[in-house]
C-alpha cells in the first residue's frame, strides 16, 4: 500500500500535537467498544492553528486532485469531529457547508443534516476518525436520505480495521 505525502503530513501533525496516545498497560475503550493501546483524539488538534492549516491544505489537495471531488456542490462534516475541519475546507473552497449528526434530532425541525442542505446535490464528507466505520455509515445513510449523493468520505485518521473496509464496500 502506497502512503501519500498528505497522509505522512497529517500523521506527523497528529503525533506532534499529541493527538495520538499510547497506553499498553490500560487500553483505551473506543466508542465501538474495542479496547486498544492506541487512541487518537482529533479534537486536540484544534488547539494548534499551524497543524489545522496543514490538515486543511492536505484535504484541499486531495479534493482538488480529483475532478469529480473538486466539482462537488458542498462539504458535509460528520458531527462532531468532522465539523471544524469540514467548515474550514468548505470556506477555503467557497462551497456550502452542512453537518450531519448520528440521528435526527427529537425536537425542533427533527433534522439529521443541518444547514442549507438543499444547496448540495453532490458532497464530499469529512470525518475525523474511522475505526469500524459504523458512525460514518450512519452519517452517509442520513445524507442520502436528504437526496444528496456522497462522492467520497475523507477522514483525518483511520485505524485500518478490515471491518470498516468491508462496511464501506457493502
Amino acid at each position: 500500500m502506497k502512503i501519500s505525502p498528505q497522509s505522512i503530513l497529517v500523521a506527523k501533525e497528529l503525533i506532534n500535537s499529541k493527538c495520538i496516545q499510547f497506553n499498553t498497560k490500560e487500553p483505551f475503550t473506543w466508542a465501538s467498544g474495542i479496547k486498544s493501546p492506541i487512541y487518537c483524539d482529533n479534537r486536540r488538534i484544534l488547539s494548534f492553528p499551524s497543524a489545522v492549516d496543514s490538515l486543511l491544505k492536505a484535504f484541499v489537495s486531495v479534493i482538488n486532485a480529483s475532478e469529480q471531488l473538486a466539482n462537488c456542490d458542498g462539504i458535509i462534516g460528520v458531527a462532531t469531529g468532522g465539523i471544524p475541519l469540514g467548515f474550514a475546507i468548505a470556506t477555503h473552497l467557497q462551497k456550502p457547508f452542512c453537518y450531519v449528526r448520528p440521528e435526527p434530532k427529537k425536537h425542533g425541525l427533527k433534522k439529521q443534516v443541518e444547514g442549507a442542505e438543499e444547496r448540495i446535490q453532490k458532497a464530499v464528507v469529512i470525518e475525523d476518525l474511522v475505526s469500524t466505520g459504523g458512525s460514518s455509515i450512519k452519517a452517509i445513510e442520513g445524507i442520502r436520505k436528504e437526496g444528496i449523493e456522497v462522492l467520497h468520505l475523507i477522514s483525518i485518521m483511520t485505524y485500518g480495521i478490515g471491518k470498516a473496509t468491508q462496511r464501506f464496500q457493502e
